[in-house]
C-alpha cells in the first residue's frame, strides 16, 4: 500500500488543513507514505518569491511538528523533484480542456481573479502528476479535493488504455469526521486561508486567547438544543465534528455530554489548546534551526526522486519519448 498527499504553502495551516489532512497523514505514515509541500501549485496565486520561500519552510516545519517523521515517511518539497513538472506535461497531453473547465475549484477561483492564469486551469493535471508519479494506491484528502482525484483516476485510466498499463489507479480516502471543517462564522462554506474572515478561520498556531475567542464567537443557532444535525444545525455540527476529531468520541456522544452551548464551547477550546500546544512548541524549535530543516527536506526529495524517476521513465517510454 502506497499513500501520497500534498499541501500548498500558502499561509499558516488552519484547523481544516490539520483535521482534514495532516492529522490523518500522521496516523497513516509508514515507509510507503509520500507527503509533499506542493510549492509549484502556489505559483497559481499572487505570491512573492520571498513569501513562497518562507511559507514553504514554515509548512515543512508545521508538518514535522504535527507528527510526520522524515525517518518513517518520505516528506519533501515538490519543486525539489523535477519529475513532477515533467510528468505534468505528459499528462496535459492526455487530459482534455472540457474536463478541466468543469472543475468546481477552477470556476470558484477564476471568478475571484481578474486575469486568470493558464495554470489555474491546468493545475489539476499537475496534481494528477504528483499522485501518479509514486504508484499511489490511496490518497487521503478532504471532500473538496475529491473531484480532482476523480480526474486523476480518469487520466490514469485513459493513459493506460491508450499507451498500455503504466499507472496505478488511486483510491480516495478521508478521515471519519472533520474531513471538511467549515468556516466558524459561515458553516455553509469550508474554512479557507483566502476566503474566511479572521474569526472564521482558526490557525493551528493561534494563541490560546485567540482560540478561546474564536470558538466562543463561533456561529451556532438560537434553539439551544445540543444535538448533531448537519441539516438544521450546521454551526453546532461543525463544532461537534471538531471535538470528535480531537477525542475518541463520536459527534453524537459529544452532544450527549453537554446541555449548554457555552459549556461545550469552553471545553472544546480547552481541548484544541491542549492538542495544539505540543505542535506549537515543536514548530518553534524546528524554525530555530532552518539549515537542518532544509536538509531534512532535501533528503526527502532524494528519496522521492528514486521512485518518481522510474515511474516517469515508464510513462515517457510508453508515449514513445525513450
Amino acid at each position: 500500500m502506497r499513500i501520497f498527499s500534498g499541501i500548498q504553502p500558502s499561509g499558516t495551516p488552519h484547523l481544516g488543513n490539520y483535521l482534514g489532512a495532516i492529522k490523518s497523514w500522521v496516523e497513516s505514515q509508514d515507509s510507503g507514505a509520500f507527503f509533499c509541500v506542493v510549492d509549484l501549485h502556489s505559483l497559481t496565486l499572487d505570491i512573492t518569491p520571498e513569501d513562497l520561500r518562507l511559507q514553504r519552510l514554515e509548512l515543512s516545519a508545521a508538518l514535522i511538528a504535527s507528527g510526520l517523521d522524515p525517518e518513517v515517511c518520505t516528506l519533501f518539497v515538490q519543486s525539489h523533484v523535477p519529475y513532477h513538472a515533467q510528468m505534468n506535461w505528459l499528462l496535459e497531453c492526455v487530459a482534455s480542456y472540457g474536463e478541466l473547465t468543469r472543475m468546481v475549484a477552477f470556476k470558484d477561483k477564476a471568478a475571484r481573479q481578474e486575469a486568470q492564469r493558464a495554470s489555474l486551469l491546468t493545475y489539476p493535471v499537475l496534481m494528477a502528476a504528483d499522485i501518479l508519479l509514486y504508484d499511489t494506491n490511496k490518497v487521503p484528502v478532504g471532500d473538496d479535493q475529491k473531484q480532482h482525484l476523480e480526474l486523476t483516476r480518469e487520466i490514469a485510466e485513459r493513459f493506460n488504455n491508450r499507451y498500455g498499463q503504466t499507472f496505478t489507479v488511486p483510491e480516495f480516502s478521508k478521515p471519519p469526521v472533520a474531513a471538511r471543517v467549515m468556516d466558524l462564522q459561515d458553516p455553509t462554506r469550508k474554512m479557507s486561508k483566502s476566503v474566511s474572515s479572521p474569526l472564521g478561520k482558526l490557525d493551528i498556531f493561534d494563541s490560546a486567547a485567540d482560540i478561546e475567542k474564536k470558538i466562543k464567537k463561533a456561529v451556532t443557532d438560537t434553539d439551544g438544543e445540543m444535538r448533531y444535525d448537519w441539516e438544521n444545525k450546521p454551526g453546532l455540527a461543525n463544532l461537534l465534528d471538531v471535538y470528535s476529531a480531537f477525542s475518541s468520541e463520536s459527534p453524537e456522544q459529544v452532544a450527549a455530554k453537554f446541555t449548554r452551548y457555552g459549556d461545550f464551547k469552553s471545553e472544546l477550546a480547552a481541548l484544541i489548546i491542549e492538542s495544539l500546544s505540543p505542535i506549537q512548541a515543536r514548530y518553534t524549535d524546528l524554525m530555530g534551526d532552518r539549515a537542518e530543516l532544509e536538509n531534512l527536506m532535501r533528503k526527502g526529495a532524494q528519496k522521492a526522486s528514486v521512485v518518481s524517476a522510474a515511474v516517469y521513465d515508464r510513462a515517457a517510454t510508453a508515449m514513445g519519448l525513450n
